[in-house]
């Protein structure tokens, strides 16, 4: 085999983080009574937070902000987009979505089925992330993914970020692999692609919104079924 590690990503990539967002804010939208406080209509508030999250999440990877700062300003923002500003709320908000999210069970098509082909081949999975050490631990045992990856690297039990080349260096030294035996596979051209590249490993783009990307990959791939056209 030309590969023996496969690094995933997790969000966008294996597990839907748009869907499971989706249901725990409308969740929040719900018990936090946000259309009272002002928030009028759930599919606005919904696009609102997912901008600002995206935004937000660049200038963490970027390093210009705090996970803390992110965690709640993202709340912050999309509340003054309908001119509510209240930290506390916002900061409430923070804490039960993060409460929430990591129980959500939504994956990809074909994401159980194609581990499970590429783990019968003999491939070495991990995952490598740019989330939360607890959060991401939980939506692995939660969403059934809980015995497929032999390690889990995060951003935060790494202290860097994709797509600095630093996490990539901690996941070589953490599962011994070697940078001409290794592939990642995620759904994001400026972490996972770019990460790819400044690490020196080749790169599958899972390309589920089918963009145009800026960035040209080692193989891309629309579903995660095709997975199996390369390894």
């Amino acid at each position: 085999m030309q590969y023996k590690h496969l690094f995933f990503d997790l969000d966008h990539t294996l597990w839907d983080f748009e869907t499971n967002s989706r249901q725990t804010l409308a969740e929040l939208y719900h018990s936090l009574q946000l259309q009272e406080k002002g928030v009028h209509d759930f599919d606005l508030f919904h696009q609102r937070y997912s901008a600002h999250n995206e935004k937000l999440w660049e200038r963490y990877r970027n390093g210009f902000i705090k996970v803390d700062e992110l965690r709640w300003k993202r709340m912050w923002h999309t509340l003054l987009d309908f001119k509510i500003g209240d930290e506390k709320l916002a900061r409430t908000m923070d804490v039960k979505f993060l409460e929430g999210l990591p129980y959500r069970k939504t994956l990809f098509p074909y994401t159980i089925e194609i581990l499970n082909w590429l783990k019968a081949k003999g491939y070495r999975i991990h995952l490598i992330t740019n989330g939360f050490e607890e959060v991401q631990h939980s939506k692995i045992k939660y969403s059934g993914l809980t015995g497929y990856f032999q390690e889990v690297i995060t951003s935060e039990g790494s202290n860097s970020l994709k797509p600095h080349k630093a996490i990539f260096e901690y996941a070589f030294q953490k599962t011994g692999a070697s940078p001409e035996e290794s592939i990642i596979i995620g759904d994001s051209i400026d972490a996972d692609i770019q990460g790819g590249i400044n690490a020196g490993i080749d790169q599958v783009f899972v390309n589920h919104l089918r963009i145009t990307p800026s960035i040209k990959a080692t193989y891309t791939v629309y579903t995660l079924k095709e997975l199996e056209t390369i390894f």
